[in-house]
């Protein structure tokens, strides 16, 4: 087999054992296929996918800038490579995302339901739209294959240049921004990592990264099709891209060194040998390397200067994205096998893609040609069987698709028989509120509770329906129930009706008859309501109802009886605007009479615990 059958059999394999993984991930969740955890819930996905996905498809929007605003017309012939190559990479970015979101089917949302206060927002919605940009930059490509689509073609090149102008536009705010997702976690990204200007460095670096990408992804393809390789302008490219790198070097050190961090360089720990790493691999030596004229100009040199940029700013990604917060969190995290060949089978699926569009499209001045198509060649035949699989193209197919087939079942064969079922929500039981006039809410003890004010809230109900107004059943023997007594769970729901205790002798000793009538069938329409014997079970002019016994999340109960009270309460007082945030209930602190009994109680993770920065009590 020649280079590209090779490579396209050994991608083809890796894309069949990701479907198996992938289809696992399906249908039985992100439990089963990751080792990601409510303290560690972005890993690889996040950082290698997304993250580095979106940089390594910088290349798009570096060339088009270079081309068509600075006039660069020596590098035209990498034009339409990397603007497929971008195209790829972020729909590799979109398919990897969807692997990692909990519900992948409400993806969507951001399209109605607008946040414009987030920063995943602006990226969401910049990479859907460059996307499209970057789909109507390479359609001229293939739609002059067809003369019957010469008017759209034409019609499309017309648009190029405001094409190109907005993908460079997109391009900048949603590189920066990715950066801008981390700045709300100054406690759990290393201080190495976290800057005020994350976002800066986020897009130089993606400048950077996207001119070493292109001249990667032409020197690979150019060798794997035994293509001559224009190393004089990559060897250009690499020039510039020394420039962006030490402009990139220079002001990381800047920061580093103006906010008191350059100490933490040295200091031998896990993240200072991470630091150097990176800052070696991605930078500093890629920059020795395109600044040795000698070195520079040879293709061998430019593709390890290449490489080491791509795999230096994909390890930065990764660092930021979840490498450098273990400390904070206390977890330990590493990606499973699954995590990496749902990876690395998006990455060869658009590899694969792109050697597609190489070969049918005018992507190249020449389409390569497979010299066995010469008709003038003689025919090859299969070595164990000795018999001639087809023409080259059916040939192709044959093999690939038992490369395909074969590392499909493999994949399945590999996936643990513990790992395939669904673990649903842990249950964990609710403790009720401690205190006396102010109550602290922390159903579930793991410190992250809520201050609330019972007193006040009191005198304030008292001028409408009182009590009711929260406390909307009494249980048997009991009155005004507190939220904890029926909302027994934190986040799953409760049976607050407990059948095996009323019909148990060690409980009530209900005879069946005296609830379920003779000679009636046993469902819940014939029988006896609760209320028939527990007069007193809803509390009168409670406004909240309930058709079954199936009380809510104490989450779920809390968040649904305060929410829509405090919205009222912050549009009656717009001078009060945090009433209705989260912010407003959710310190990040304990109040103060709890942090006295902090001192002697470990802080830890627990159970689905909303993570937080470390509380550091003096």
């Amino acid at each position: 087999m020649n280079r590209v059958q090779i490579t396209k059999t050994i991608l083809w394999i890796i894309v069949g054992l990701a479907s198996a993984v992938g289809i696992t991930r399906f249908l039985f969740g992100l439990g089963a296929a990751t080792n990601l955890t409510d303290a560690t819930p972005w890993g690889l996905w996040i950082g290698f996918d997304v993250m580095s996905g979106v940089a390594l498809a910088a290349g798009g929007f570096v060339i088009t800038a270079l081309f068509y605003i600075m006039r660069r017309e020596e590098f035209h012939n990498f034009v339409k490579p990397a603007v497929l190559t971008a195209f790829l990479g972020y729909i590799a970015v979109v398919v990897g995302l969807l692997f990692d979101l909990g519900l992948p089917w409400n993806i969507w949302h951001m399209i109605i339901f607008w946040n414009p206060h987030s920063p995943l927002f602006e990226v969401g919605w910049c990479v859907m739209m460059y996307t499209t940009v970057l789909l109507l930059e390479f359609s001229p490509v293939p739609l002059e294959e067809q003369s019957r689509y010469a008017k759209i073609r034409s019609f499309l090149m017309k648009l190029r240049f405001p094409l190109v102008m907005l993908g460079i536009m997109l391009s900048t705010l949603h590189q920066s921004s990715l950066g801008s997702l981390f700045l709300i976690m100054p406690y759990k990204l290393y201080p190495l990592w976290y800057t005020n200007i994350l976002p800066i460095l986020f897009f130089i670096s993606a400048v950077a990264l996207g001119f070493m990408m292109i001249i990667f992804e032409s020197l690979t393809t150019h060798w794997v099709y035994r293509k001559d390789s224009d190393t004089a302008r990559t060897a250009k490219l690499g020039g510039i891209a020394v420039w962006v790198l030490g402009i990139y070097l220079v002001v990381r050190m800047i920061d580093i060194i103006a906010n008191g961090k350059f100490g933490l360089i040295f200091t031998s720990s896990r993240e200072s040998v991470l630091f150097l790493a990176e800052i070696l691999i991605s930078t500093i030596i890629p920059m020795v390397i395109f600044s040795v004229r000698r070195l520079q100009y040879n293709r061998n040199w430019q593709w390890i200067g290449a490489t080491m940029v791509v795999f230096g700013m994909i390890f930065n990604r990764i660092n930021i994205g979840g490498l450098t917060m273990i400390r904070a969190t206390g977890d330990t995290y590493f990606p499973s096998w699954m995590e990496f060949a749902i990876s690395f089978g998006v990455v060869s699926a658009a590899a694969l893609a792109f050697m597609f569009a190489i070969e049918k499209f005018h992507v190249w001045e020449k389409k390569p040609k497979d010299p066995r198509t010469d008709p003038f060649a003689l025919p090859t035949f299969d070595r164990a069987s000795g018999v001639w699989l087809g023409s080259p193209s059916i040939a192709a197919r044959t093999r690939y698709s038992l490369a395909f087939i074969f590392s499909f079942a493999i994949g399945f064969a590999m996936i643990p028989d513990n790992k395939i079922h669904s673990e649903g929500m842990d249950e964990v039981p609710v403790t009720s509120a401690r205190g006396g006039d102010t109550l602290y809410i922390d159903g579930n003890l793991n410190n992250y509770g809520v201050s609330f004010d019972h007193t006040r809230h009191a005198e304030e109900a008292r001028s409408g329906r009182g009590c009711v107004t929260c406390h909307h059943m009494n249980i048997p023997f009991d009155k005004n129930s507190g939220c904890w007594k029926c909302h027994k769970e934190m986040f799953t729901r409760a049976d607050i009706f407990d059948h095996t205790w009323h019909s148990s002798p060690s409980g009530a000793n209900i005879a069946c008859d005296k609830c379920h009538p003779a000679g009636q069938l046993r469902t819940t329409a014939t029988v006896k309501q609760c209320a028939d014997c527990h007069k007193d079970l809803v509390a009168p002019n409670s406004t909240i109802t309930f058709d079954n016994y199936l009380a809510v999340s104490y989450v779920d109960a809390m968040h649904d009886l305060c929410i829509p009270c405090h919205q009222q309460a912050a549009a009656a007082h717009p001078e009060k605007p945090m009433l209705a945030q989260c912010g407003g209930c959710h310190g990040q602190v304990p109040p103060e009479n709890r942090i006295e009994l902090l001192r002697n109680e470990a802080v830890k993770p627990g159970i689905n615990p909303v993570v937080l920065p470390q509380m550091k009590v003096q």
